[in-house]
């Protein structure tokens, strides 16, 4: 089973929306692969800075096998961070456009 990353932008969304473009993304990766995946978690406490988030985020990346990118990913800085490091280290990406 391939483990998969979630990269999505999160500020002004409720949790609902967040976890409907999670089940977005696995349903995709899913069908793109042909497989089911294991979702990398990836949950900070409410104090937590963002670049701390961003290196745990990282530390979490390195985990995965595939890389599925939420819509808008590219206006989030943390999220074009982590779309080169996948890019980068290659990763299989998924950017989602809707």
């Amino acid at each position: 089973m391939k483990k998969l990353f979630i990269s999505q932008p999160m500020n002004g969304k409720s949790d609902e929306e967040i976890k409907e473009e999670r089940k977005k993304a696995i349903s995709e990766a899913e069908e793109l692969i042909g497989e089911k995946v294991e979702v990398i978690d990836r949950l900070a406490p409410a104090e937590a800075r963002p670049l701390w988030f961003l290196g745990k985020s990282l530390e979490l990346l390195s985990a995965a096998d595939i890389v599925y990118f939420a819509k808008d990913w590219d206006k989030y800085r943390g999220c074009r961070i982590e779309n080169t490091c996948a890019k980068e280290y290659g990763l299989q990406v998924i950017e989602s456009e809707v």
